[in-house]
């Protein structure tokens, strides 16, 4: 991109540490551990992890697939699905907080692998991540 000095550079925070069942724990970094202040008071939170087992040349070259989840068998690109294989294998889940001890929290309803790089962590915010009347294509319902 004309005009970009730098690339980004993603650093990780944390791994999914344990999946049991809908039960994980995701276990921050210590040296990010304090930006975890005052996370008790949200019940959800948004969390993004590399897909760790997508990372590979053949799969961030994928950019059109058949969604897995959906019974409607409709090709599709890789930026109107959430397939895990993409240019950047970056996964999203919006999770329910169960716990936090220490620099680990415990969640449900997360859809990383074990080993999953955590990138991030954020409140999930109703009035600001929820829209209401969002359209969706036929296929995705």
């Amino acid at each position: 991109m004309r005009g970009m000095k730098n690339k980004g550079v993603v650093q990780f925070v944390g791994v999914v540490e344990k999946v049991e069942g809908e039960k994980a724990e995701i276990r921050i970094f210590q040296k990010f551990c304090s930006g975890l202040k005052g996370i008790e008071g949200f019940s959800h939170l948004i969390v993004l992890y590399w897909i760790h087992l997508r990372n590979s040349e053949e799969e961030r070259r994928t950019l059109l697939v058949f969604p897995r989840r959906h019974t409607a068998k409709t090709e599709t690109g890789v930026f109107a699905c959430r397939s895990p294989s993409r240019p950047n294998p970056i996964g999203l889940c919006v999770v329910e907080l169960l716990k936090r001890e220490n620099c680990v929290l415990t969640v449900k309803g997360l859809d990383a692998l074990e080993g999953s790089p955590i990138i991030d962590v954020k409140p999930y915010i109703p009035r600001t991540d929820s829209v209401h009347n969002a359209r969706l294509p036929e296929w995705a319902n």
